[in-house]
């Protein structure tokens, strides 16, 4: 990584910029759902790219959501990279020029937010400075036909990481304090990425599995056995669970705490479940709050929390207020 922005000096290899905030304040605030926050405010995502096209039509788009959760008290920004990729941004018409320039632009986006949070807000003065972190979805995203969530894919490794690198590379290079590799549905694609990890110095990942009850990735493979394959590398700052159901949580962190003495991270769905064939979401039952949830999750052991999928800037601030002791 570069230097970053707002007086915080990435150190290569040395400084873990998420232990850095850990040790500062106890625990971490990740953002919400973007591609939720932009839906809110009418933006149609119906297409292949999904938030990644605004990269190209709207940047101000997502400039205003990654506002949106600085202000509601997130402590780190994850790109709109998730669904961005050279191949992907081919199959538009872009050359792979243009396609890397649109990939560095998202971190881009989020370092002018960082900037400006810091330049205007008086409670910055009393907050860390926030995170950036370049999303690293799985090669399924890229399929856009809901194979992220069952982690079968029809290449092998080397096609897999090939796919991967390219991305990779261009975001390693940006001035994003950490990637982060979320929504993985399987232990074979993470150790493709932990693969890249381990060839490109200096760099430093979270790792967030896609899970589909309290045991089992997405593929069926055990969670606790890709917490070990994590733990057992080198600069990964933290290891979770993201776009899964909230009520499947609790279990996980208690698997991975049994794992790792590393810091855990839960940025769950809000329950409801995705129809990858008509893109529309099944609304899910529950009495339990998420204020309650969040404090349920950070006394087990989670240590960054935050949203995904159908998580907005509301719950982000409950989030906060909660972490903060209220």
């Amino acid at each position: 990584m570069r230097e970053g922005t707002g007086g915080c000096v990435m150190v290569p290899g040395l400084v873990d910029p998420f232990k850095d905030m850990l040790d500062r304040q106890g625990f971490v605030v990740l953002d919400g759902g973007l591609a939720t926050t932009l839906e809110a405010h009418g933006h149609d995502l119906n297409d292949e790219l999904w938030s990644a096209r605004l990269l190209l039509e709207n940047p101000g788009a997502v400039l205003r959501v990654h506002r949106e959760f600085l202000g509601a008290g997130a402590d780190c920004l994850i790109t709109a990279s998730y669904q961005a990729s050279l191949d992907g941004f081919a199959r538009c018409g872009l050359n792979a020029e243009a396609g890397a320039a649109a990939i560095r632009s998202s971190v881009d986006l989020a370092v002018k937010a960082r900037r400006e949070f810091l330049e205007s807000q008086e409670a910055a003065a009393a907050r860390s400075t926030p995170l950036i972190a370049a999303s690293i979805g799985p090669y399924g995203a890229y399929l856009a036909d809901g194979s992220e969530y069952s982690g079968r894919y029809d290449i092998d490794d080397g096609a897999l990481r090939a796919f991967h690198a390219p991305r990779w590379g261009i975001l390693a290079d940006t001035e994003a304090d950490l990637l982060a590799c979320e929504t993985i549905p399987s232990l074979r694609e993470a150790a493709v990425l932990l693969g890249l990890l381990a060839d490109t110095p200096g760099v430093w990942a979270w790792f967030s599995f896609s899970c589909r009850d309290g045991v089992h990735l997405n593929d069926g493979s055990r969670f606790v056995d890709a917490v070990r394959l994590c733990a057992g590398a080198g600069r990964v700052v933290a290891v979770g669970v993201n776009c899964t159901a909230p009520d499947h949580v609790a279990a996980l962190i208690s698997a991975a705490r049994a794992e790792t003495d590393g810091p855990i991270i839960v940025y769950p769905n809000s329950g409801e479940t995705y129809d990858a064939t008509s893109r529309t979401w099944c609304p899910a039952v529950s009495d339990v709050l998420w204020e309650d949830r969040v404090r349920s999750w950070f006394s087990a052991g989670a240590q960054g929390i935050g949203g995904c999928c159908r998580i907005g800037p509301q719950k982000i601030a409950m989030t906060r207020r909660v972490l903060n002791g209220g």
